[in-house]
């Protein structure tokens, strides 16, 4: 039986990573499409091919992807940061294609940022959204990655917000207290069990 699939979303500094650690702790396997698309970035041929035509030779140091250098071209410059995704993106989706294959559980959780933004949302068996009060992600982004509330700011606002995410969601996450998030997650993982043995 192939495992269901779950989509696992929120904005950013909303906790998705917390919550997927939950997931895995109940022995759910996780997978993470950000870290995927990271290392598929220094390990596929092709990728690093097309976005050097893409972005030049800057886009690489010592066959490294170079990020600060990448991040700086698509701030602000939507085409570009959609061309990219266009490289990458098919070829995380092949990858994690083969990756549920593996998967000997009821379901398996995929963890992206922008699921409902780039429309994938449409190919999941049900999605969790984990959310948080904007004062309270806008802290944790600061601190997480050492950067400006401008730059956190900007970043949300490219994304959907909650109200709309929470609309096309089957489960919603609100993450402000870890015992309580750890507790909705026991929950959620009790009922898609539940339901999927129901189906």
């Amino acid at each position: 039986m192939t495992p269901k699939i779950i989509g696992l979303t929120g904005g950013i500094g909303s906790g998705k990573t917390t919550v997927a650690n939950f997931f895995k702790e109940l022995g759910v396997p996780v997978y993470t499409a950000d870290t995927e698309a990271k290392a598929l970035m220094n390990r596929s041929k092709i990728i690093k091919r097309k976005l050097l035509q893409l972005f030049g030779n800057n886009a690489y140091l010592d066959h490294k992807i170079n990020r600060p250098f990448i991040a700086k071209q698509i701030f602000n410059n939507q085409e570009l940061l959609e061309k990219m995704n266009a490289i990458i993106h098919p070829k995380v989706a092949t990858h994690f294609k083969r990756w549920v294959k593996k998967q000997n559980t009821d379901y398996v959780i995929s963890e992206a940022a922008i699921l409902f933004e780039n429309g994938s949302y449409k190919k999941y068996d049900y999605i969790i959204t984990v959310v948080a009060p904007e004062d309270i992600r806008l802290k944790r982004v600061i601190q997480r990655d050492n950067t400006s509330a401008k730059k956190v700011a900007a970043i949300i606002k490219n994304q959907w917000d909650d109200d709309k995410k929470i609309a096309l969601s089957d489960f919603v996450i609100t993450n402000t207290d870890l015992k309580k998030t750890k507790n909705q997650v026991a929950i959620i993982h009790e009922k898609l069990l539940k339901s999927i043995a129901n189906h």
